[in-house]
């Protein structure tokens, strides 16, 4: 699990970065996909097994689907509404992955645990709610900005649930192949969005996009890896505060972005919630 949490908040940094770099991410995104699902067929074709299972293919078109359009509105976004309750929304959304490990596969947690899910979700809050802000909140009504915002909730919660899914499809020993399919999906239906807004990716969006794929190909092997042996209820809480909390420390010690009272108690708050839910 700490593999995954640190390549999963290096893969926030990597964004991070190429904005400053003036990379259009909408472009990047779709770049990474294509990159990671090309390098695994190039592998698999080495390999002479380029065969897919049904199982396999439905899993990947769905995840793939999830990953980017929850991407796109994300970005959407973060161009509309204060940064700070996109966020919230997008680390809020962990609550559906474990609501469908518990009711959908019978996952269960110890009293123990369920407050340390709720210390944990408190945590987020404090963190996430005093960011910058990164957009205007008058671009939109209150009702427009509440249904995007719901949207980035459901979506990033569908791309999370969709992870815990691999293991109850029984594809623990096709993890790669469903990331080939999963990359190939996000990353055409990437490109359609792209031409469809008569988008040109740049050598730079290329560039970093390339590499942006490459390391999120290693994150998603080792984040899957992690859900094939840890409870969903277990691992998304987990998962949330870690990287919110190493987010903000980067933002406070590297991006010298500063943070208030709240989020260093939120930083606190989660290393709390960590302890009792392991």
């Amino acid at each position: 699990m700490p593999v995954a949490f640190l390549l999963e908040f290096g893969f926030g940094q990597l964004f991070k970065w190429a904005q400053q770099r003036g990379c259009h991410v909408p472009a990047a995104l779709a770049v990474n996909y294509l990159t990671l699902s090309t390098l695994l067929g190039i592998f698999f074709l080495a390999r002479s097994d380029l065969s897919i299972q049904s199982a396999v293919l439905e899993v990947g078109l769905v995840t793939g689907t999830c990953f980017i359009i929850a991407m796109l509105i994300m970005t959407t976004a973060l161009s509309l509404v204060r940064v700070g309750t996109v966020l919230t929304a997008f680390r809020m959304a962990m609550l559906i992955p474990i609501a469908a490990s518990v009711l959908i596969w019978g996952e269960t947690a110890s009293p123990l645990q369920a407050l340390g899910i709720v210390l944990a979700l408190a945590a987020l809050v404090l963190m996430t709610r005093t960011r910058a802000d990164g957009g205007s909140a008058s671009k939109m009504s209150r009702l427009g900005q509440m249904a995007l915002i719901f949207m980035v909730f459901c979506g990033q919660g569908g791309s999370m649930t969709c992870l815990r899914w691999v293991r109850y499809a029984g594809l623990e020993d096709q993890l790669l192949k469903v990331i080939m399919v999963t990359g190939f999906t996000a990353g055409a239906l990437g490109t359609v969005f792209l031409l469809v807004r008569r988008i040109r990716p740049s050598r730079t969006d290329i560039s970093m996009g390339v590499l942006i794929g490459v390391y999120n190909l290693i994150a998603l092997i080792a984040l899957l890896t992690a859900l094939n042996h840890v409870p969903g209820t277990v691992f998304f809480p987990l998962l949330g505060c870690t990287v919110v909390t190493l987010d903000n420390l980067a933002a406070h010690f590297f991006w010298q972005e500063r943070l208030d009272r709240a989020a260093f108690l939120g930083v606190g708050l989660a290393l709390t919630a960590i302890l009792i839910v392991t």
